[in-house]
């Protein structure tokens, strides 16, 4: 009778003992809701504590870990400077917690209530993630736009709708990666909402960007021509496509896309002037020069069209004046014509670099070309108000 009394008493303290602990996560919610956060989170720190026996119980306790999720989502959403201070990261604890219950309840007694948590906490880090995009804080923003993620594909959330894809989520990541400078989780979201066709055409010049600041021009490459396969009316990326041709040097195939450009919108500047510079790259100067004409007919003030036209006359101006040079001295005739025709691509030149100082005042290679064409053909005053623009007088 004895032995039976000294083990009643046993179970009557352990009962005990367990009620007190989990009465300190009930009390815990309280704090909570009275908005006491601190003493919130000090009580459930207890109830978790390892080297507490008396936690025993409540560590392996499914609620304990989900009133430490909610008192976790109350500092995050708290305005006040004290409790702002009590997490650096309150959602992902939250996030963790919720997680733990889970684990914790492996015949999903408390999923429905937690399934709503988790569904709430998305919003929560979402609009911490855009806070801390503004602040610049790409990582930071990256890390909970991957929690969301995370989240929507738990098996718990996913039952209601298994093919559903976030993909403004998944953009965003992409943008929070690529500025923070993670250029292949970049590239993976990027393609991923482009998969799903979000953003539309515009998505795959930002996965071109992803691949250049990697130094990779081929997979750049290789990605515009995705996309323009997808949308083979978007003009940004047939011009993506012809930029990256020129750049790899691949003339035939940025002169062929070109050319679709022009048949598209032929009276866009630009694709008549990228023209005229691929004919000036192969040698072809007639074929230049009339491109670099086109493309001033359709803008007289283009200034790129201008400056090239007036560096090619310029450039013929150099070449014949060498001609000029080698001209024994003895054939003064001779010379004096060589450098006739010299001055002539020189005067060819003079009005073209005069626009662009018109358009462009203070732009260095005008400058230079201006005080060059100047004292060649003895315009000395002007040539005067270019050294003193240039701080060479």
């Amino acid at each position: 009778m004895k032995k039976l009394t000294i083990l009643l008493t046993m179970v009557v303290f352990t009962i005990s003992a367990t009620f007190a602990q989990k009465s300190k996560v009930s009390s815990a919610s309280n704090l909570k809701d009275e908005g006491k956060l601190d003493e919130a989170l000090q009580t459930i720190n207890e109830a978790i504590d390892p080297t507490n026996e008396k936690s025993e119980k409540t560590i392996s306790w499914p609620d304990t870990w989900v009133a430490r999720g909610d008192i976790y989502v109350a500092i995050g959403k708290s305005t006040s400077p004290d409790f702002k201070k009590l997490s650096d990261n309150p959602f992902t604890t939250a996030l963790e917690s919720y997680k733990k219950a889970l684990e914790l309840d492996p015949k999903g007694r408390n999923s429905n209530g937690i399934k709503l948590k988790l569904t709430l906490l998305t919003n929560d880090l979402a609009n911490s993630a855009v806070d801390d995009f503004k602040a610049e804080d790409y990582k930071k923003a990256l890390a909970k736009f991957e929690q969301i993620l995370e989240i929507q594909n738990m098996d718990l959330l996913k039952a209601d709708d298994p093919n559903a894809v976030d993909t403004a989520i998944v953009f965003n990541a992409g943008l929070a990666a690529y500025n923070a400078g993670e250029f292949d989780t970049a590239i993976k979201y990027y393609k991923e909402a482009a998969k799903y066709g979000y953003y539309g055409a515009r998505a795959y010049p930002l996965i071109s960007n992803a691949y250049l600041a990697k130094k990779d021009t081929t997979g750049a490459l290789d990605i515009l021509k995705v996309g323009f396969e997808k949308y083979p009316g978007d003009q940004t990326l047939l011009e993506g496509m012809i930029q990256l041709y020129i750049d790899l040097k691949k003339t035939d195939d940025a002169m062929k896309y070109l050319q679709m450009a022009i048949e598209k919108e032929p009276n866009v500047p630009r694709y008549r002037f990228a023209q005229g510079r691929l004919y000036e790259d192969m040698g072809q100067e007639d074929n230049a020069i009339a491109n670099y004409e086109k493309a001033l007919d359709i803008d007289p003030d283009f200034f790129n069209a201008l400056y090239n036209l007036g560096a090619l006359y310029y450039n013929k101006g150099v070449e014949q004046f060498n001609i000029a040079r080698d001209v024994p001295p003895s054939e003064n005739e001779k010379y004096q014509a060589e450098l006739k025709k010299a001055d002539d691509w020189f005067q060819k030149s003079l009005p073209y670099m005069e626009k662009c100082l018109s358009l462009q005042p203070d732009d260095r290679g005008t400058l230079e070309s201006l005080k060059n064409l100047y004292y060649r053909l003895q315009k000395m005053d002007k040539y005067n108000q270019i050294l003193e623009k240039l701080g060479q007088s």
